[in-house]
């Protein structure tokens, strides 16, 4: 497995060495319709528009501008991104990245998909593919300056599992694309290559996803929170390879789904955070894989 971006990594290194240099934009963001104040408080859910608003763009992937749901303003923002995305390469099996120096930039969007600012980290808080697909970067500003000086807000991580069923939206900052479909159901173990995910989110067809929307965040239509990280696709039907994820049960009986694509879940990150998006493994219910 080469190392830029996983499945969406062997076809996000061929884009990149035909010269794609497309920035994109892509994340969800929650414009809610205001609600009546006099309307009646059990009446239909307000809708909400998602858009690319608090996505980002990195030099090889999406990602987005996130918030635990304890979050305050004051604290330091931090980037949602995925494992295989990060900037030291990809980790391998068992691996994880934590709490590392970094001044990684990312180019923010707002809901129309342009670039409004580059925001700087200063460290990888947690990176790896063990079990999830995940990378979160500490930025060097807090939510506060960041909704002040460019008028974006955070999405928020969804503490709880997400639904089968569920529309979604995954939201590409690289690319400035929007995938609509649902949660098509759940793979026990999703093995790709040499990396096992856990419980990871299927998608139905509509989300063909491609090299370079690894790391988007996967947007709950209803909500606009973010259930999940988009982070590959079995591209060519092939069993277990790179690029061709494949499902694996309980009693270790393989399925592929060629041109399905899939996502690691982010509902367990939040209880790895304490005040001050301090973020620590030892925390209770912190279940992320550690060093």
């Amino acid at each position: 497995m080469k190392k830029p971006l996983k499945p969406l990594i062997g076809t996000v290194a061929a884009f990149l060495v035909a010269g794609a240099t497309a920035l994109g934009g892509a994340a969800p963001a929650q414009a809610a319709a205001s609600a009546d104040k006099s309307a009646d408080k059990s009446a239909a859910k307000p809708v909400t528009a998602v858009n690319f608003a608090g996505t980002v763009a990195l030099s090889n992937c999406s990602g987005s501008l996130v918030r635990m749901p304890g979050s305050t303003a004051n604290d330091p923002a931090l980037i949602l991104s995925n494992g295989h995305c990060l900037e030291t390469g990809m980790p391998g099996p068992g691996e994880v990245v934590l709490n590392r120096s970094s001044s990684r930039t990312f180019t923010l969007l707002n809901g129309s998909g342009s670039g409004v600012a580059t925001l700087r980290a200063n460290k990888i808080v947690y990176g790896a593919m063990t079990d999830t697909d995940v990378s979160i970067y500490q930025l060097n500003t807090t939510y506060a300056s960041i909704q002040s000086r460019y008028g974006i807000a955070p999405l928020t991580i969804a503490a709880t599992h997400p639904v089968q069923g569920t529309s979604i939206k995954v939201v590409s900052g690289y690319w400035k694309k929007i995938y609509s479909c649902s949660v098509d159901g759940f793979a026990y173990r999703l093995k790709e290559a040499d990396w096992t995910f856990k419980d990871s989110v299927r998608y139905t067809s509509t989300c063909n996803v491609i090299g370079g929307t690894s790391g988007s965040p996967v947007v709950d239509a209803s909500t606009g929170q973010v259930v999940a990280v988009n982070n590959t696709i079995n591209e060519s039907g092939e069993t277990c390879t790179l690029d061709n994820p494949c499902e694996v049960d309980q009693n270790g009986a393989v399925t592929v789904r060629p041109g399905i694509g899939y996502a690691q879940e982010t509902y367990g990150i939040p209880a790895c955070f304490a005040a001050g998006n301090r973020f620590d493994l030892t925390l209770a219910g912190c279940t992320l894989p550690r060093p």
